[in-house]
């Protein structure tokens, strides 16, 4: 998105008839589902084979490297997905000092949300409470509580 030139040249290679008007992600994910696919292909022969024969023996090794293929494909698609969301969380997140790396191969984010800060103001002669909100990050090693920059 931050090339101008990359855009107008993906816009026009999208819009061209020969790509059928689908998008850039519409490309990158069919490999993905030709895996699935060929999953239920296997899973067919296994079912048509005779039990016992070479051809159900060959079949079932090569389920069985599809599937080792297909856990792969996934775990590496999470690790992708974790990491986008680190680089998106550290661009949002301004530390006061820098001794914080967010973004590491081992970190992932387990959970986020906004909470609500109780802040009771005692030394007042009634009790006064204000709310603020706050965010919680919860990672796989730590966890980092934030505000919303005023």
């Amino acid at each position: 998105s931050g090339n101008a030139g990359f855009q107008q040249v993906l816009e026009r290679l999208e819009s061209d008839p020969v790509c059928q008007r689908l998008s850039l992600k519409s490309f990158l994910i069919l490999p993905f589902q030709r895996i699935t696919r060929l999953k239920l292909l296997l899973q067919n022969i296994l079912k048509r084979t005779r039990p016992g024969s070479e051809e159900e023996v060959q079949a079932t090794q090569a389920y069985g490297a599809l599937e080792k293929l297909i856990k792969d494909c996934n775990e590496n698609v999470q690790r992708m997905k974790s990491t986008e969301e680190l680089i998106y969380l550290s661009q949002k997140i301004e530390f006061e000092c820098k001794i914080f790396p967010l973004i590491s191969q081992s970190r992932r984010l387990v959970k986020c949300g906004e909470l609500t800060a109780l802040d009771f103001n005692i030394p007042s002669p009634k009790w006064k409470v204000t709310t603020r909100p706050i965010y919680l990050h919860l990672f796989n090693d730590c966890l980092l509580l934030s505000r919303p920059k005023e």
